[in-house]
């Protein structure tokens, strides 16, 4: 048995925090799925921008999307749904066989919308529109702007994953606010059954700065 697999029987869910276009293509996703049990993906904006100016295999999509009258962001993000299509797609037999409890792939909204709630809230839509797949997850910064923008998306039964949250009090907030769209979509008819959500404390961060001064005093 495989690490993966058996951090699997033991009840955990293992996300890749990576996507290339060629690493779908190829059959390297569906081969990680089936093999040794992933359970969905994570994705950023630096991930796309290192994908995309890692190599050639998206030339032929910046140049179709380019004559077509898009500017460098639009561009940008229509490749981005894109891979997170095929990245869905791929974990769809996982969805549906958990009933909704794995196979997610998320898609961050850009950084320069982090300290604008309406902003976010109108990118959190127009993502979770352009991929269109019932295992998205729209991922929204923690930030205190993006506290309102997580209870707005979840009441329009939208999948949420929060991310760079830093401390007690700001998990709380999040809490907080989870709990709000929640019920905001059971009032307006919703089921919340049919909406998923993850919260991730930003640990490596944290490692990072430690792990410097560490070695400082070591």
């Amino acid at each position: 048995m495989s690490s993966l697999l058996e951090l699997k029987s033991l009840g955990q869910s293992i996300w890749l925090d990576f996507i290339t276009r060629d690493f779908i293509a190829e059959g390297k996703l569906e081969r990680l799925i089936n093999e040794d049990g992933l359970s969905g993906v994570t994705s950023n904006p630096t991930i796309f921008q290192k994908a995309i100016s890692g190599g050639k295999e998206y030339d032929e999509a910046i140049r179709r999307h380019l004559e077509e009258g898009k500017d460098a962001g639009p561009v940008f993000e229509a490749i981005a749904i894109e891979d997170i299509q095929q990245a869905c797609d791929a974990f769809l037999p996982v969805y549906k066989e958990t009933q909704g409890d794995d196979g997610f792939v998320s898609i961050e909204v850009t950084p320069g919308v982090a300290r604008d709630t309406r902003a976010t809230v109108e990118e959190v839509r127009r993502l979770h529109r352009g991929v269109n797949r019932p295992n998205v997850m729209v991922k929204i910064p923690a930030t205190k702007e993006g506290l309102p923008a997580i209870q707005q998306g979840l009441s329009e039964g939208i999948n949420i994953n929060i991310t760079l949250i830093f401390s007690l009090q700001r998990y709380r907030e999040v809490i907080q606010a989870w709990l709000a769209g929640l019920e905001q979509l059971g009032r307006n008819g919703g089921d919340i059954r049919s909406v998923s959500s993850v919260a991730s404390f930003f640990v490596s961060r944290v490692d990072a700065v430690v792990d410097s001064q560490l070695e400082e005093k070591i």
